[in-house]
């Protein structure tokens, strides 16, 4: 860590650059702001600013480089190892523990990728496009924000937020500025997801009471280990690391990637939740539950986590419907018949996803005083989708290019992450929530509504 002479300092630096980096000191406020790639050039290449390129980002930087229409223009991350590109230089303890989770960092560039620490300089560049940000979640919301702000459309990965207040402040920025923008939900790209949401409003299996999924990773005995605080790896700016949250020491199991299991950066819940709770909303078409209630915690592991590692939270919906995810980290094998969400209607039950694979719809065996033939017939859909991250990133750059709406955009990606947000609260707090989504206000306790957001570390704010 820095002296409190270095920190002072640096301190300054950031206030007078996070200024700096408003649309207006830009001179690319939104609503002045072209609007790229317009009709009149469609075949030019869009130039991508990839922020944050560890797991994740890597996945997304690869996914952007199928595509023919776009171009790498600059690497952005605190991690110099994974903004150089270079797997030598990262340290060899984190290999270690990290394994796979730590990217080959393979590729070539040449000179004309520019590689920055600090993610403002990416938006002062008036011939960068659009940014993919995938930096841990406590970020999305200063950069995207930002960086609409700058002019740039938005490729935001999932979780959106880390509190529903950053969430509605990001889909208020996106509208304000008019620039495209996508959520990494990418089942939303999903041509069998689709096919599902049009069998449930078909009514292909009846009346849908309950739709569940569960994220199973039986991380037993040892979790993400425990650690004392140390000096940060070297080549990682922790202090910029942190951002807006509290200071605090630096601890090998949070940066990089574990930091999924510190509930400041991130939950599991919004990290794996959030895509089967948004896959079940949109085949029901719904926006928000009316209550949800939440149990579990530390049950088994003991590790550095603030996060459960069993969890089980249930929504009530408009539609009465029960929405259930289940959260498993200590205990292994499948908790539904197959597939990764499972529909249960009045007629049967549909399954569907799992390794890319295809749906089914299986009958129900009609229960007491009821006739005991099915009312429907056993249907299989074979696999209709390749690479979702792929697909998503797709849609994204021909929405640049068509200036359409992409299939998640920030307000979808928001309404999605709300159930993740809502379900962290609710165990919190151990209450049932009781929900208004038009106000986005807990209504039976005030103070469970203080968590809807928190206070930001100097000098960071939501513009």
């Amino acid at each position: 860590m820095s002296n409190g002479k270095d920190k002072t300092q640096r301190r300054e630096f950031l206030r007078k650059s996070t200024v700096a980096a408003t649309g207006a000191a830009l001179g690319l406020h939104a609503a002045t702001a072209p609007a790229v790639l317009s009709a009149a050039n469609p075949n030019d290449k869009v130039q991508v600013g990839f922020i944050g390129v560890g797991n994740r980002g890597t996945q997304l930087l690869h996914s952007f480089m199928k595509q023919p229409d776009m171009n790498v223009a600059a690497l952005c991350d605190v991690y110099e190892p994974f903004r150089q590109r270079d797997l030598s230089k990262v340290d060899k303890e984190l290999r270690k523990s990290l394994g796979g989770r730590i990217p080959k960092l393979d590729e070539k560039f040449d000179a004309s990728v520019e590689r920055y620490n600090d993610f403002r300089r990416i938006l002062e560049r008036k011939d960068i496009d659009a940014v993919c940000i995938a930096t841990p979640d406590h970020w999305h919301a200063i950069m995207a924000i930002m960086a609409f702000e700058a002019g740039k459309d938005v490729y935001v990965e999932k979780p959106l937020s880390i509190t529903i207040h950053e969430g509605r402040k990001m889909a208020q920025a996106a509208q304000r500025s008019g620039r495209v923008n996508q959520v990494g939900l990418h089942r939303r790209s999903s041509n069998l997801y689709k096919k599902t949401a049009e069998l449930i409003g078909a009514d292909a299996i009846g009346k849908v009471t309950v739709a569940r999924a569960y994220r199973i990773s039986n991380m037993y005995q040892n979790g993400i280990g425990k650690y004392p605080d140390s000096k940060p790896v070297e080549g990682l700016d922790w202090d910029m690391w942190l951002g807006p949250r509290a200071d605090r020491g630096s601890r090998r199991n949070i940066a990089p990637y574990k930091f999924r299991w510190w509930g400041s950066y991130s939950s599991q819940m919004a990290n794996w939740g959030v895509h089967y709770l948004d896959a079940m909303r949109w085949a029901l078409d719904q926006q928000a539950p009316i209550s949800v209630s939440a149990h579990g915690g530390r049950f088994a592991i003991d590790d550095d986590r603030t996060v459960p590692d069993t969890l089980e939270v249930i929504f009530e919906m408009p539609c009465k419907t029960l929405l259930i995810f289940g959260q498993y980290e200590a205990c292994g094998g499948p908790a539904i018949e197959q597939g990764e969400v499972e529909f249960r209607g009045t007629r049967g039950n549909l399954y569907t996803g799992s390794e890319g694979s295809g749906y089914k719809i299986i009958p129900s065996t009609n229960g007491q005083f009821q006739k005991k033939s099915p009312s429907i017939k056993a249907v299989e859909g074979k696999r209709m989708d390749k690479d979702l991250t792929d697909q998503h990133v797709r849609n994204f750059l021909d929405c640049v290019k068509s200036r359409k709406r992409c299939n998640c955009d920030i307000e979808t990606g928001h309404r999605s992450t709300t159930f993740a947000h809502l379900a962290n609260i609710a165990l919190t707090t151990k209450c049932r929530i009781e929900w208004d989504a038009e106000n986005e206000r807990i209504t039976n306790n005030d103070e469970a509504n203080k968590l809807l957001h928190y206070d930001y570390r100097e000098p960071w704010t939501l513009g």
